[in-house]
């Protein structure tokens, strides 16, 4: 799993994730998800076009970053995720929780300015 990490505003960022979002990538996208709200970016906008597949791990890492954001006064949308994201989001109801934005615009529309 890669990432990069764009400010965007003093207190918003977009989050790009590229690979498998799984067990073995988790833990540190947690922990960078984490990182980037102690730094003072409690608006985060993850990037999923480039995640390949998203298994029950990789749900608790973006669980674990909209916490951490909301504990910090913010919030953490998703955007442009592929049918088998979508899917995963959509039968564990995540969707309900973690909107996904069908483009980046519209997820940091109002959001990150």
């Amino acid at each position: 799993m890669k990432w990069t990490v764009e400010p965007r505003s003093a207190v918003g960022a977009v989050i790009r994730l590229e690979g498998r979002l799984d067990l073995l990538s988790a833990a540190a996208v947690k922990t960078m998800l984490s990182e980037s709200v102690t730094q003072g970016r409690r608006h985060l906008v993850v990037d999923l076009a480039e995640v390949t597949s998203i298994d029950s791990s990789g749900l608790g890492a973006l669980i674990g970053g909209l916490k951490a954001t909301r504990l910090a006064g913010g919030d953490l949308r998703v955007a442009r995720p592929n049918q088998q994201v979508q899917l995963v989001f959509s039968l564990t109801s995540l969707d309900r929780v973690l909107k996904p934005y069908v483009t980046l615009d519209e997820a940091a529309s109002d959001f990150l300015e």
